[in-house]
């Protein structure tokens, strides 16, 4: 009998939608007021981990600010957060990315079970302003999350959620260290973006709009043996 997949768990940031601009004004705001340089190079880093190894990342650009408490962190995380909400405002379905749409009505009718796993704490807020959230079966709490991608806890406790197995799931991501999530919880990785920082999926396409229900269940169908 043919291997079906039982649920796709999708991130948020570069496959559905892309608010990563608007994580980097935020931080670079943050980071001008703590006289800190940032630029784009530098928040290539910073895509799909958490915010608190975020601002860590960025705090370790100077050695002067290795002195700041977890309170004190928490503030600056929380400032960062506030800078992004005023900008997030102005995100509604248009910001859908191409085929994205496609895709997640596709799952429904197979009736493969949709899972969000985002390490955004506002991933149930930005699904609303694209106005999707009635697709998704399981959103994973970003703030219970203990372990970041590239630990896969963000997938495994989206497949325990739903009660299935993780070689029974599909995982699409963007960054590197999603892609490096999935294939550690032993789930089939759909990587989106350059061969370069992604030749490490399972399955790989340039972008969204390349994305295709009927091919993404053959490639995993191909690749199911070695689960």
């Amino acid at each position: 009998m043919t291997k079906f997949p039982k649920v796709f768990i999708y991130d948020l940031d570069g496959v559905i939608t892309d608010t990563a601009e608007f994580h980097f004004l935020a931080w670079q705001k943050l980071a001008e007021e703590l006289g800190i340089s940032f630029d784009r190079q530098f928040n290539e880093q910073l895509k799909g981990i958490s915010r608190m190894d975020s601002l860590d990342r960025i705090l370790a650009i100077d050695p002067s600010l290795q002195t700041y408490s977890s309170e004190e962190k928490e503030k600056l995380a929380t400032r960062k957060n506030e800078y992004y909400l005023e900008l997030i405002e102005a995100v509604n379905p248009s910001h859908i990315l191409p085929g994205i749409e496609a895709l997640l009505l596709a799952n429904k009718e197979a009736n493969v079970k949709i899972a969000l796993g985002s390490a955004s704490k506002n991933a149930p807020a930005i699904l609303d302003k694209l106005g999707l959230t009635g697709y998704f079966d399981y959103l994973v709490d970003a703030s219970k999350v203990e372990k970041g991608k590239p630990d896969p806890e963000t997938f495994t406790t989206a497949a325990d959620a739903l009660g299935i197995a993780y070689p029974d799931c599909v995982g699409l991501e963007d960054s590197a260290a999603g892609v490096e999530a999935i294939n550690k919880a032993n789930m089939f990785s759909v990587g989106i973006g350059d061969a370069a920082h992604l030749s490490h999926a399972d399955y790989l396409v340039t972008d969204t709009a390349a994305l295709v229900f009927e091919e993404i269940i053959g490639q995993y169908q191909k690749k199911s043996p070695r689960f």
